[in-house]
Formats: structure tokens, sequence, C-alpha cells
């Protein structure tokens, strides 16, 4: 059966030919790349993907289908989906749906058969930029415009387009016991520390594990007023992932602010840059930024090397941040701030997912620590 013809089209003017995949339409966003081997739904789930048009530089995509379990969150968020091979058969005891009819029914907008491999390498070269994507419409000046009027990432807010309209409780545990650390879970299980978690953009799985340490979470919205978590009278304070420039969620900046050394806080991702912001540091936008499940961080405190899951676009420039603030973890490729550490404030953040999903689980660790953190205020 033939398949429709798709198009790409790059803000530079480069094109893209290949079939349609997914919802038909067209889309546009930002264009990245993910090196992950697996986890395609739970990249398709992550709100850290809004407005983010997601390349799978490993050519073969799909084969294991999807499942309502491995979601991130409530609904898709990237911009659209392009791969190399769209596996047309799915094998997995799990799967409840195939990659091509659960893009169909969340509405993404995809092109396979496209050499991602010449792709990536374009993106490495000339940087992140914005991209179209058609199914229909495949006028090629037409669809350059598309991609050339779509927003520029820098100053842009989208973390109000995925958070949370209102607290909610969460008391989902994780259901691979194994990766925690056993004693900590029974020592402090009874404990049951109360964390606030700001949803930037909020992964499930940072609630599972969270839950799984023996926390109560209640998760509020981006703009919470720091005096209303106050009021919720927690152990401690949990900065989530999200999308977009940093720079540009001066609310959430300001709330942190408000909380440093009032409370202990453990960030991740963009909650990593938020606290690096509220410390008085600045942050950049990376060329290609960081998206996948391999790539090796130092922890300087113990020189051991993490193979770490990523996905961000932007990093804490490191020559900002005042004395007090350690640089805790870096990246072995690029050499940028992928931990930070404010002791005296009792607040600390990596740049990673160290609860991956997908990615291999080498900084579990780090919810043990926050966990201490707590125990010791």
């Amino acid at each position: 059966m033939n398949q429709p013809v798709a198009l790409l089209a790059l803000a530079d003017g480069t094109l893209w030919p290949g079939i349609a995949l997914g919802k038909p339409g067209e889309t546009s966003g930002e264009i990245v790349f993910n090196t992950s081997m697996t986890g395609y739904q739970e990249i398709l789930t992550d709100p850290s993907y809004y407005g983010q048009v997601v390349t799978m530089s490993q050519p073969h995509i799909g084969n294991y289908g999807t499942n309502y379990a491995d979601d991130e969150s409530n609904r898709a968020f990237v911009a659209g989906l392009i791969v190399r091979s769209a596996s047309p058969t799915t094998s997995n005891y799990r799967s409840e749906k195939s990659m091509q009819d659960y893009m169909a029914d969340r509405a993404i907008v995809g092109i396979a058969d496209v050499d991602t491999r010449a792709l990536v390498r374009h993106i490495r070269t000339y940087g992140a930029q914005n991209c179209a994507i058609s199914t229909g419409n495949l006028d090629p000046e037409r669809l350059i415009a598309l991609a050339r009027q779509a927003p520029d990432m820098n100053g842009l807010d989208l973390v109000r387009h995925v958070t949370c309209n209102a607290p909610y409780t969460w008391n989902e545990p994780s259901n691979s016991a194994w990766l925690m650390d056993e004693q900590i879970i029974q020592a402090d299980h009874a404990a049951s520390f109360h964390v606030v978690a700001y949803d930037y953009g909020i992964k499930r799985n940072i609630l599972r594990l969270l839950t799984s340490y023996g926390c109560r979470v209640t998760v509020v919205p981006a703009s919470y007023p720091a005096q209303d978590v106050f009021s919720l009278n927690p152990d401690g304070v949990f900065l989530s992932n999200g999308p977009g420039d940093p720079a540009a969620t001066t609310y959430a900046i300001e709330n942190v602010r408000a909380l440093l050394g009032k409370i202990p806080i453990f960030g991740i991702c963009l909650g990593n840059q938020i606290l690096g912001l509220a410390l008085g540091g600045d942050t950049y936008k990376m060329k290609f930024g960081h998206r996948g499940g391999n790539q090796p961080v130092q922890f300087l405190d113990t020189k051991n090397v993490e193979i770490s899951a990523h996905n961000h676009g932007f990093a804490v420039r490191p020559d900002s941040l005042p004395a007090g603030v350690e640089v805790t973890h870096v990246n072995l490729n690029d050499g940028c701030v992928e931990g930070l550490r404010a002791r005296d404030l009792r607040a600390f953040a990596v740049q990673y997912h160290p609860e991956s999903s997908p990615g291999p689980h080498d900084s579990h660790y780090l919810f043990a620590e926050f966990i201490r953190l707590m125990k010791n205020k």
C-alpha cells in the first residue's frame, strides 16, 4: 500500500522528503534530535518537548508499540516526530497500540523515511532551528516560510502552556523497586516527608520516585506563590523539568528566590536552570542541546561518571554563579554545567534526568540525597 508523501522544511531552506506518519496535517516548531534507542512514547508525552519537533537518531522506531502505563503525562506535547523507519509491526507483551495509531489518536503529525543520519549531522553543524512538516500542501517555499514564522525559543515562556491548573496530590509509587536505595526507604518511609513539587512540566516518573522514597507529594502550578507553599508546611520543595527559556519564567525565579534558605530544595532540568537564576546566575541557549539516554556526566565530589538521560537546550553559565554556589556535575562531552549546589541554603539541582524514563538509572541516588537533606533540616 502506498503511503502519502510528506515534506520537512527547515528555516535555513533545506528540504527533507519522506512519508506521512501519525495524524495527517502540518506542524511547525524547533527541530531537535534525541539519541535514545528506546522510549519514544515517554518522549512524545514529555512536557519538556512542548513546541519542538523531535528527530529520533536511531533508525528503527516503533517496534515495541505503546501502552498507557508508559505515558509521562496526560497527553502528547511534542510538536512533531521525525524517524528513519517506522516499524509496521509491533512485538511486545505490554503493547496496547502501534506507534502510528498512538500518534494519530494523540494528534501528532510526523514524517518517516527521512535520512535522519544526515539530518542529525545537519542540526549538529548548523544548530537547532525552526522547521515545518506537512503531509498535504507540499509547496516548498510555503513550508520554508512556515518554519521561519515559528516562534524563537529564546525569550519564550512555555511553562504556562504545560503546568497544572490547580494543586493536586500524587500517591502512586514506582513499580521498579530495585531502582531504590532500600536502606533509605526503610529508614525514612515512616517519616513520610511532605514535598511540594512545582509543576513546570513535570514527568510522572519523578512523582513516582518521590512517592517511592516515602514522600507525600503535593503538586502545585508553576506560578504558585511562595507564601502559599509555606502554608502547606512542606519538608522540601521540588523544582521540575519543563520547556522553553528559563529566563522568561520570572514568576518561578522570584518564588524560588523567596524559598531559598528557608526549606530544602531539589531541582531537575528546567528546575536546575531556575535555581541557578534564583541564586543570581545566568543561562544561555546551547547550539543544539542534549537529548538522549547516553550522556556522560561526572560528579565532581566523587569523580564518578554517570551515563545519564538528558533533555535540555539551555544551560547555566558557570562563571555567572556567585560565591557559595558550587558546580557539582559537568558534562564530559562539552563541559557544560550539569549540576549545582548551595550548601548553606540547602539547595541542589541537576540538569539531567535522574528519574530516567527513558534512560539509565545511574543517578537515582539524588532522590536519596533529597531525603537526607530533608531529614537533616
